[in-house]
């Protein structure tokens, strides 16, 4: 297993987000070993679930495809594990608790080791609620990675930073995923001020949609997320492994480009 903190060794790292079961899961498990053979460097695999409340409107209507099409937390672990073999970028999974309770944390904790999961985000989980989720998943060595946002207070920055492990995820600015509408505060005075607080990587997230923003975040942050956007580039194409490939391979080059200062 390959792990998160070698993903951002060497060179911003770049990290895309995909439902998982959108629209279906062999058609996820594709995507995933392309965007690795693109220079992905980790691969968030999100557990679609029927009330996102941080998704935007892109990613809960991706969640809805794949609950449609048949996708559960056992399926995607059953996929994660077949792929496992194939892929060395490490695989993150982001998901709220409702469905980790369901499924049982402990299991879930057992099953994601099995699957060759490097980390899991739960967005929903309150950082101070978070203790036994955290102890499972340390004790299988996954990290626990935790979100921050510009609003988040110097106190709380400290607890969460002391908490989580493998990377922070930066909420770029407040709001729902995908949402680039909203201008925020400057990046790099809210990553430095995150830094101050952590050794671990910072990764950047929601609403990076172009080579300019890749570019702005890369400056900022040690890692770049995309999601929304990937999302929207791909679902005309539904389960086209032609089309996939061909609006894959443009974009993830073209964001690359610009995390190099090249676009």
């Amino acid at each position: 297993m390959t792990s998160i903190a070698q993903a951002f060794t060497g060179k911003k790292a770049l990290i895309t987000y995909l439902a998982a079961g959108d629209p279906d899961l062999e058609t996820t498990a594709f995507l995933l070993k392309l965007l690795e053979r693109e220079g992905v460097d980790l691969l968030e695999v999100g557990i679609p679930f029927s009330d996102p409340l941080a998704d935007g409107p892109v990613i809960q209507q991706a969640g809805q495809r794949a609950l449609q099409g048949g996708a559960t937390l056992k399926k995607i672990l059953g996929m994660l594990k077949t792929l496992a073999p194939e892929i060395a970028a490490p695989r993150v999974l982001m998901g709220y608790m409702n469905s980790l309770i369901a499924y049982g944390l402990e299991p879930f904790a057992d099953d994601s080791a099995a699957a060759g999961v490097s980390g899991v985000i739960v967005p929903d989980l309150p950082f101070h609620q978070s203790e036994e989720l955290a102890s499972l998943l340390k004790d299988r060595n996954m990290d626990f990675i935790l979100m921050v946002t510009p609003n988040t207070t110097d106190k709380r920055l400290k607890a969460i930073a002391e908490k989580a492990s493998g990377f922070l995820y930066c909420v770029s600015h407040l709001g729902i995923t995908g949402d680039s509408a909203k201008a925020g505060i400057p990046l790099k005075k809210y990553t430095d001020r995150v830094r101050s607080v952590t050794s671990l990587p910072l990764a950047l997230g929601f609403g990076v949609n172009s080579p300019e923003k890749a570019r702005l975040a890369a400056e900022a942050a040690d890692g770049v997320i995309v999601g929304s956007a990937l999302i929207s580039l791909l679902e005309p194409c539904g389960t086209d492994q032609g089309c996939l490939e061909k609006k894959v391979v443009s974009f993830i080059r073209s964001l690359r480009e610009g995390m190099e200062g090249k676009a």
